[in-house]
């Protein structure tokens, strides 16, 4: 009986072991090839994060990111957030919930997602909070409260920069193409006390979806 408790236990390991090093790589490389869910600029990349919230249970938390620059293998990410409404700033507009992010998986194709330049989210009123100045500049978002951090066309697509502090902010949210495409993980290149960019497979996380 013993021994059939262990062989059983052992098939389900491998078993286990099949399904996410073989079956749902092959199931993303498949889905990738898609045109609803391939890697592209402008494409929303649906990540759900485990972690630790100091007890023995974990917190699950909810990011979606939109794709604003894809240079070489490094692309550029921005976070979707919804600003708050007007004089109502929310701490909890700067998270997204599980049910908000179960609803932006199935209905972001009809939102309307502004892009903000990101010195226009400080320029009048409380930062990330729906304004006269930003519903002016941004008549979109009398549509949806949903944002992104946009950055100008003419800063897309230019050399690396060489000095530290515009490096330290251009790597701020950049990513791994080849791991996006071939994993299916969030895998940042980052700059380790130096000028040249690293890959940090330490901080990698799981993608759930990619959606167009």
């Amino acid at each position: 009986m013993k021994k059939l408790f262990i062989a059983g236990v052992v098939l389900v390991f491998i078993l286990y072991a099949f399904k996410k090093l073989v079956y749902d790589s092959y199931q993303w490389k498949k889905a990738i090839n898609s045109p609803e869910h391939k890697l592209q600029l402008g494409s929303f990349i649906f990540s759900k994060q485990s972690g630790s919230n100091g007890s023995q249970s974990m917190e699950h938390k909810y990011f979606i990111f939109k794709v604003i620059e894809i240079n070489g293998d490094y692309v550029r990410l921005s976070v979707v957030r919804q600003l708050s409404q007007k004089d109502k700033l929310l701490q909890s507009d700067f998270s997204t919930t599980k049910e908000a992010y179960k609803d932006l998986k199935q209905n972001i194709g009809n939102l309307k997602i502004t892009g903000i330049l990101k010195e226009d989210l400080y320029k009048a009123g409380p930062s990330y909070t729906l304004n006269n100045f930003l519903l002016e500049k941004y008549p979109s978002l009398m549509q949806s409260r949903y944002y992104f951090e946009e950055i100008p066309e003419n800063k897309k697509h230019l050399p690396i920069p060489v000095d530290y502090n515009e490096l330290q902010e251009y790597f701020s949210l950049v990513y791994s193409k080849n791991e996006i495409i071939n994993k299916g993980k969030l895998v940042p290149w980052v700059l380790n006390n130096n000028t040249t960019p690293e890959l940090a497979d330490r901080l990698s996380k799981n993608i759930d979806l990619i959606l167009n």
